[in-house]
């Protein structure tokens, strides 16, 4: 961002001034809270890394000042899994398994390859009409866990989260909250 030397991709100057996280809320299907740590519109740049190879670190990072903080601070009475939006491994990684990843706590167990799209349309710069006439058509595969936490990159429309909260709540399974690194309705 400074393009000074630094051995990190972003180096811990620009982390600190730019990245700083924030908690922004919005309210899905059930009153399900979606908690996010960015306005898409302050890191679209880096979001739109984990179409490249170098994705993996910069979300490695984003990951590393937001959900890892999240985590630490989280308090349930339970054991609960984390369950990544469709975490299929695209560029040889997968970004909301990094996400995912960042949240593993002694009370939070990450699930991967649990919550996975059939249809594998791409939302991005799409309508709300586009998304609502193209479900994911999620598939979910069995967990112990009863409470969990969604992850997911980002948030346009809701529409992708609220498809699987009603896939978790088929499955009788609490949905805590949402977690996504930005919200793209802020202004």
């Amino acid at each position: 961002m400074c393009e000074n030397f630094s051995f990190s991709h972003i180096c811990k100057s620009c982390q600190e001034l730019f990245l700083q996280p924030s908690i922004y809320k919005r309210t899905l299907l059930h009153n399900v809270e979606v908690i996010s740590f960015y306005k898409y519109k302050d890191i679209k740049k880096l979001l739109h890394t984990k179409h490249t190879d170098l994705g993996y670190y910069i979300y490695t990072i984003l990951a590393k000042n937001s959900f890892e903080i999240f985590a630490k601070n989280f308090n349930y009475q339970e054991h609960i899994a984390a369950i990544p939006i469709d975490d299929t491994a695209e560029h040889g990684y997968s970004h909301t398994a990094i996400l995912t990843k960042h949240l593993q706590t002694k009370s939070i167990t990450p699930r991967y390859n649990t919550l996975r799209a059939k249809n594998k349309v791409s939302y991005s710069g799409r309508s709300k009409d586009f998304r609502a006439k193209n479900p994911r058509e999620f598939a979910l595969k069995n967990f112990h866990e009863s409470a969990l936490i969604l992850v997911d990159d980002i948030i346009t429309t809701g529409s992708t989260l609220n498809e699987a909260l009603r896939v978790m709540q088929k499955n009788d399974k609490e949905v805590l909250c949402c977690l996504t690194l930005a919200d793209a309705s802020l202004k």
